[in-house]
């Protein structure tokens, strides 16, 4: 059963995070956050959700950065039951897809539970204050990509970055739910 990611408290300053990365580097919320914002995806590996969004994914990234926005993976599943989850297997995955951006490990899940997220693929979109101003999908793309959906994070993201203004309409995540520890 999939799980969908609650509204947001637009405005809320994003949780300060130091986390190792699948190319070696360490990142913290700072050294990640691009001139006009930054976008954070709590994603994983084994998720069909993420599978199929990955494309689109690395498009939107790719365009955001052309706008000064950078973007972050994290994935926080419980790797010892998730084992495609695994710290080697995120490095495997960053490699395989070329990531255009940073691949980050959230061993503790000290970071989901910090910023509330609940599922994979759900994007935390952030000003370049830091302040949260969209939660939400990628795009409508489910467990299979669609090529011609609306961009819902890049439009969004793209309205923060000109004139920091919060999209009204914000579409919620949907995805696997996070794997938690016990």
């Amino acid at each position: 059963m999939p799980t969908e990611s609650p509204s947001a408290e637009l405005g809320a300053i994003a949780s300060d995070f130091t986390l190792p990365a699948t190319d070696g580097s360490t990142f913290t919320l700072d050294s990640l956050k691009g001139a006009n914002g930054l976008v954070i995806v709590f994603m994983c590996n084994h998720c069909l959700y993420v599978r199929a969004a990955i494309p689109n994914l690395i498009r939107d990234a790719r365009a955001l950065k052309e706008i000064g926005v950078n973007v972050a993976g994290i994935n926080s599943n419980d790797a010892s039951i998730y084992t495609d989850d695994a710290f080697d297997r995120m490095i495997a995955v960053a490699h395989e897809w070329s990531l255009p951006f940073p691949y980050l490990h959230d061993e503790t899940q000290d970071i989901a539970r910090a910023y509330g997220a609940v599922c994979t693929p759900e994007c935390f979109g952030f000003d370049r204050d830091l302040r949260l101003k969209y939660r939400g999908r990628i795009d409508a793309s489910r467990k299979q990509a669609l090529p011609d959906a609306r961009r819902d994070l890049l439009e969004a993201m793209r309205a923060i970055a000109q004139n920091d203004d919060a999209p009204e309409a914000q579409h919620p995540a949907l995805g696997c739910s996070i794997k938690w520890k016990p």
